[in-house]
């Protein structure tokens, strides 16, 4: 069986201690994707949805998200997170949005959760915000891109 950090020998459940790891400066990039039918995307293009700024409300979402992560994922330690920046992408050959979360700290454990908790919470506003239009808007796609700081370093995987 695999190691799995987040099991005890007897398989019980137990938050990875890590007081003995050495403070770094960490970063992680998720991104993911909201697809729209290509009927309302003009509507989105321009903005005009009944609920009003949905971007607006989309970044805040996302960026509250990233500080809430270790409320919402139970074995997920709280971080003392120095950055989040939300980007949106509308990526017209597709009728989507493509959503961009970058997390920064300096702490002993990544951000990883934190900017793919972010770009889910952004994606699941823009729906919640648009979803008057039509109610095929899909969420898809969101991953982890990047990652840098503790000792795999930095890693790409897009």
């Amino acid at each position: 069986m695999p190691d799995f950090t987040h099991l005890k020998e007897n398989g019980s459940l137990h938050m990875v201690d890590v007081g003995h790891k050495i403070t770094t400066a960490r970063r992680a990039i998720a991104k993911g994707e909201v697809i729209f039918p290509e009927e309302i995307y003009p509507r989105v293009l321009s903005q005009d949805v009944p609920k009003g700024d949905f971007l607006a409300c989309a970044k805040i979402a996302g960026i509250l998200a990233a500080k809430k992560t270790s409320e919402l994922i139970p074995l997920c330690h709280p971080l003392p997170i120095t950055q989040v920046e939300i980007t949106f992408d509308f990526l017209k050959e597709r009728s989507s949005i493509e959503i961009t979360a970058e997390v920064k700290t300096n702490a002993q454990t990544g951000v990883e959760m934190e900017a793919l908790t972010a770009v889910s919470v952004s994606a699941l506003t823009i729906y919640d915000m648009c979803k008057a239009l039509h109610k095929g808007i899909r969420i898809h796609n969101i991953r982890l891109t990047y990652k840098s700081g503790g000792k795999s370093g930095e890693v790409t995987f897009e």
